[in-house]
């Protein structure tokens, strides 16, 4: 049992240092340009990428601010149960991120979605109504990266087929990010 711990840790690490990190600073320079201009940041994901969504749009929002400072202006999109599976019985699964940005976006405001594979359709929609709206859009993405790192602005990707490591990349580089931005502002 602890060879299958160390040989996750091993293959994470691995994956980590045989990288270059300038995809994430773009990232993080985008977030701080959204930040400084008052523009609106939301965040997106299925499953457990939901889940980082939502944590991520927490520290953002929270964590970066501090004292006088406030934080920035961030949205998970999976964050309102309500509203998801209002659109998702109402229109179409497929479409309950897109028609939160068509409401909520607009030009040069910051998409960043999160995905294992890249081919979620709510996620690609997202993603066309973002470009469609003049966003500027990230992707962090495993596997092959799918039609979302094709369509992204941006794709960080982290070429591995395990589901698992690639919500922990995702977690790992808006950490990264929020620290840095804690320090630059």
């Amino acid at each position: 049992m602890a060879n299958h711990f160390t040989l996750y840790a091993k293959r994470l690490a691995l994956a980590l240092e045989s990288r270059e990190w300038d995809d994430v600073e773009r990232l993080a320079l985008d977030i701080l340009k959204v930040w400084r201009e008052n523009r609106q940041f939301f965040i997106a994901g299925n499953g457990g990428s939901a889940g980082n969504a939502i944590h991520l749009a927490n520290d953002f929002l929270y964590g970066v601010g501090s004292g006088d400072r406030p934080g920035i202006k961030v949205e998970a999109l999976t964050a309102n149960p309500a509203v998801l599976t209002c659109l998702a019985n109402d229109i179409d699964y497929n479409e309950v991120f897109s028609t939160q940005l068509i409401t909520k976006a607009s030009k040069d405001d910051l998409l960043l979605v999160l995905s294992g594979s890249g081919n979620s359709q709510n996620i690609v929609r997202a993603l066309e109504v973002a470009i469609e709206k003049e966003m500027v859009t990230y992707a962090i993405v495993g596997y092959s990266g799918g039609l979302c790192k094709k369509l992204a602005n941006n794709s960080i990707h982290l070429a591995l087929d395990d589901m698992q490591l690639a919500e922990d990349f995702q977690l790992i580089v808006g950490h990264m990010c929020m620290q840095w931005l804690m320090v630059e502002r």
